[in-house]
């Protein structure tokens, strides 16, 4: 059983859960460790769901802030156990989960030890299946049965967000858009009707297609629209009688999940669109007093978030929420993905002030 020094610096703290592996479905290993270590802290009111653990101080303070972090990474392709390298004079610590997102887990753990004093009640919360179908995530199964535990005035979602802060979030819609025909044989095309070719229009429709950059309580979100997938065929003397194209819309917080249906099938119009997931985006929510309160005490100039986070999950209960952690969120879930130890130290040092 692996065991959590939360004393250790932040950066220590980061290669160590890192080199556990977390990888979606195999999460149990670091949230045991997770539970161990901040049962230890006598300030903690500690609960756990499954691979989900809350934390929080009870001190009857006038607010209170939720931040919370995934534990789960994607899957790992050679690149644990992490590994320390230098770019252009930089130092970063290279490895799968530090950039997504456990070089902000291990800030969250070291402050949630130190902090016995905060000026505000916080809630810890780390939780598991973030990379995965939304219906499995720790968030959503804890808020059907424990809501009460999101109670909070401002929260804080420690995404990679290069050190900056980044409100609210970007929806997330899938859909599948299908073609029919005729099956026959190749050597008698004339008799069939393939269904690959009469998906060409889907596919042009997704090549002209234009997004809108949304601008939303100042902030500007750029929308998307793009074929993730495709499939189709029965074998190589066969015409095809079917074929789906995936697509993902990332639509603008301005929108919500039916307004963002019904523009995927005005754009496929004429075709069968099953929508088959969608998440609705976040508000950046930067007009709460206390996101106003954080956004000076970092010094940080605000900026949208561009990918889906469950910011969107604290925005739909009441509670106005932002991204804050290191890494660069382009190298979330790439094979080089690195995390600079500054910006570690960074957020760190900008959470322990606003804080304290």
């Amino acid at each position: 059983m692996p065991v959590l020094d939360l004393s250790a610096t932040s950066v220590d703290l980061t290669r160590t859960i890192c080199d556990i592996p977390s990888v979606s479905d195999d999460e149990t290993t670091l949230a045991d460790a997770i539970f161990d270590a901040v049962s230890a802290c006598a300030h903690l009111e500690v609960f756990r769901q499954g691979d989900t653990i809350v934390a929080r101080t009870q001190l009857g303070r006038p607010a209170r802030v939720a931040i919370a972090g995934h534990i789960d990474t994607v899957p790992i392709n050679g690149n644990v156990p992490t590994r320390d390298i230098e770019i252009d004079g930089e130092s970063y610590l290279w490895g799968r989960g530090t950039v997504d997102m456990k070089a902000g887990v291990a800030v969250q753990l070291k402050l949630a030890a130190e902090l016995a004093d905060p000026r505000l009640d916080i809630t810890w919360l780390w939780y598991d299946h973030e990379e995965v179908d939304s219906a499995r995530n720790g968030l959503t199964l804890l808020a059907a049965t424990r809501p009460d535990l999101f109670a909070a005035d401002f929260a804080i979602l420690g995404e990679p967000s290069n050190g900056e802060v980044e409100g609210g979030c970007n929806g997330t819609l899938r859909a599948f858009v299908r073609t029919h025909g005729v099956r026959a044989h190749s050597a008698r095309a004339w008799i069939g009707e393939n269904a690959i070719h009469k998906a060409a229009p889907v596919l042009r429709r997704l090549a002209d297609y234009r997004p809108r950059t949304v601008t939303v309580d100042g902030l500007d979100y750029r929308e998307g629209l793009n074929a993730v997938a495709i499939s189709g065929g029965i074998a190589g003397n066969v015409i095809p009688d079917a074929c789906e194209v995936e697509v993902n819309y990332r639509f603008a917080p301005s929108r919500d999940a039916a307004e963002a249906e019904q523009h995927v099938r005005d754009v496929f119009e004429g075709f069968e669109v099953e929508v088959v997931d969608v998440a609705e985006g976040a508000r950046p929510g930067l007009d709460a007093p206390l996101a106003q309160e954080f956004v000076a005490a970092v010094g940080a100039t605000p900026q949208p978030k561009y990918g889906w986070t469950d910011v969107a999950r604290f925005s739909a209960m009441g509670v106005p929420a932002v991204n804050y952690g290191p890494g660069d969120p382009h190298l979330a879930h790439h094979d080089e993905e690195r995390v600079p130890l500054a910006q570690i130290e960074a957020v760190e040092h900008g959470l322990r002030a606003w804080l304290s």
